[in-house]
């Protein structure tokens, strides 16, 4: 059944190793279970790799060690360019703070750029990229699922189809404050919040998608680029009081939604995708 339907078997399996660990979240987000704020960084860490998970569980029942091997060398895969490199390093941090930078209002009680806050940086990108969802979700996202979705949708249609997926597999965290939600709010915030976020992840999928085809399926390069959009909301967003949970989803939608556009029309949806390369990329992660 898996081999006939992998891509479904994936994200039920993602859905559900991560869902498991979001409903205890939400219950002790609503005090049904004791609300213990160490535990659920531990929870929430260990939800994130839900794709992960479920990407290497499906590749090991299809291709065994082999499969799994030439998965960890996509992982290894760095060597994609330095114009690459710099626009994942440096381009996206800068979209992001741009757009958070345009919000009303964000400047005030504005704390200012400071060199702790620099140096610091660097660290809090080690540990995102490792612990704080870019490894655990880019192993499946782009490491699994879009490789074998671009031959059968395209690239258009399989992008929006997989950021459709990305941004629901979050839906449990609006029940949450990590999302805006929790406890005394309503359903109007939860609609809002939400409807914010789904551009924004649509936006950055596209993104994503226009980057993986430009460096050769890289694992490697989908990790960085995810970790470069949340580092930011870590290292640089507090010196920004003003700007709460949904002015940050806001001010990055303006931050990638404009260059997802201009990267949609300038490839004419085709988000570099290459059907030969592709099912290269697709028989070397089999």
């Amino acid at each position: 059944m898996i081999r006939a339907h992998p891509l479904f078997f994936y994200f039920l399996i993602a859905y559900a190793f991560t869902w498991s660990f979001f409903t205890v979240e939400i219950l002790s987000t609503w005090n049904i279970l004791p609300n213990n704020s160490d535990l659920l960084v531990v929870v929430n860490t260990l939800a994130t790799f839900g794709p992960a998970v479920s990407g290497i569980i499906v590749v090991g029942m299809l291709d065994g060690k082999n499969g799994l091997l030439r998965m960890r060398d996509r992982i290894r895969l760095w060597k994609v360019g330095w114009k690459w490199l710099a626009f994942i390093f440096l381009g996206i941090p800068l979209m992001f703070m741009f757009g958070v930078g345009v919000l009303p209002g964000a400047f005030v009680g504005f704390l200012g750029v400071t060199a702790i806050a620099l140096v610091r940086y660097p660290f809090y990108y080690f540990g995102i990229w490792f612990g704080g969802g870019p490894l655990g979700e880019e192993i499946g996202w782009r490491g699994f699922a879009l490789p074998r979705m671009q031959p059968i949708y395209g690239a258009l249609k399989a992008t929006a189809l997989l950021g459709t997926l990305w941004a629901c597999w979050h839906l449990p965290q609006f029940l949450t404050p990590y999302q805006g939600g929790g406890p005394g709010t309503g359903f109007a915030t939860f609609i809002t919040n939400f409807s914010t976020f789904f551009l924004l992840v649509m936006s950055l999928a596209f993104i994503f998608t226009w980057i993986f085809n430009h460096t050769k399926g890289s694992i490697f390069a989908a990790i960085s680029a995810h970790a470069s959009v949340d580092t930011p909301q870590l290292a640089l967003l507090p010196l920004f009081p003003a700007v709460g949970v949904t002015g940050m989803n806001v001010g990055a939608l303006i931050g990638f939604g404009i260059p997802a556009l201009l990267i949609l029309l300038l490839t004419r949806g085709q988000l570099g995708y290459q059907s030969n390369r592709s099912k290269s990329v697709l028989l070397r992660s089999q």
